[in-house]
């Protein structure tokens, strides 16, 4: 193996988030914008250059790459990278490939995901209700997700379902949300609203703190926290009613950073060392020039260089700070 990949605050990174689109075929309100302006296609890596970035990465010690977007699965011959990442797992190089969905497509590719050696998958879903799911992704799929979710179960996937709590919306269903989860055999992490990109809405009336969540749930539940990880930013209680597992992801009000083993590669190429963070490093310049293979190495160790300690997010009466003007989909979720 190639020297390990190493932060100057010797932080070992062995987590690859890496995005393979920007787009995505709901258009959730705390993500994008109805009216979404999205790369030009020549802007993207082939699915070739990703599994040759993906590649490197391992080479420098990277054992979990997650597949994200936009909606992943949107992605025209997708399952071509991710079969060929699921050999580097067969082969011991890797110890696992895994994705984030929005579950849409999931009945389709569910079954090829699992025979692509995928074991494990989140699903993003914010509420149960039809309603509110239209209201939300600003799109009547409700009934296809969860037929996608049934079915990646059904093939043989761990599902987990990442839930954003979002204020005045979906708060008062997330008790029920964990009951459903933990009844099908799920489990389930909340999310405080992430401050990605210009949206119509105000982020701050969005913001729902997850330690008041906890507390309500508390009413409830009783939650008992365990020292469980995953290999993200989660903390994680045990339901003693349910068995289940509940994780906590809280960027506004409990940094995690101190433990960061990730980075984010973007869809066009660019390494972004910390999601709450403008710097980055362009790998698709190197990939596509004279020398790609130095220059390759080069952006890697370039990225543990200007890698920060910690992210700038933040909440006050004033509002959210350190609102990031790219929105998520183009980084990857």
């Amino acid at each position: 193996m190639s020297q390990a990949l190493i932060d100057s605050f010797g932080r070992e990174i062995t987590y690859l988030r890496m995005s393979v689109t920007d787009r995505c075929d709901l258009r959730c309100t705390y993500c994008m914008a109805e009216q979404m302006t999205f790369l030009p296609r020549k802007e993207l890596l082939t699915l070739e250059e990703l599994e040759h970035v993906a590649e490197a990465f391992i080479a420098r010690g990277v054992r979990k790459i997650r597949l994200t977007g936009g909606e992943p699965l949107v992605r025209r011959n997708v399952m071509s990278l991710v079969r060929a990442l699921g050999d580097h797992v067969k082969a011991g190089a890797l110890d696992e490939i895994t994705l984030t969905t929005n579950g849409t497509l999931l009945s389709k590719y569910a079954q090829e995901l699992v025979d692509c050696g995928v074991k494990r998958i989140n699903v993003s879903l914010d509420t149960l209700k039809p309603d509110i799911f239209a209201q939300l992704s600003r799109r009547n799929m409700l009934p296809q997700v969860l037929r996608g979710i049934e079915a990646a179960r059904q093939a043989g996937l761990k599902v987990k379902i990442n839930t954003v709590a979002l204020k005045g919306v979906n708060e008062t269903e997330i008790p029920d949300m964990v009951r459903w989860c933990h009844d099908q055999g799920m489990d389930m992490t909340l999310i405080e609203v992430m401050p990605m990109g210009e949206i119509e809405a105000d982020r701050y009336d969005q913001y729902l703190p997850l330690s008041a969540v906890r507390d309500a749930l508390e009413a409830s539940y009783t939650l008992q926290d365990t020292a469980i990880r995953t290999g993200g930013p989660s903390r994680y209680a045990r339901v003693q009613e349910t068995g289940g597992l509940l994780g906590f992801i809280t960027p506004l009000t409990n940094n995690f950073c101190a433990g960061c083993n990730r980075l984010r590669v973007t869809c066009t190429g660019q390494i972004y060392m910390c999601l709450g963070q403008s710097d980055r490093v362009d790998l698709r310049e190197a990939l596509r020039g004279e020398k790609p293979e130095e220059a390759l190495q080069a952006a890697l160790d370039q990225a543990m260089i200007r890698k920060p300690e910690k992210h700038d997010f933040g909440i006050a009466a004033s509002g959210v700070t350190g609102v990031m003007p790219r929105h998520m989909s183009v980084t990857g979720g």
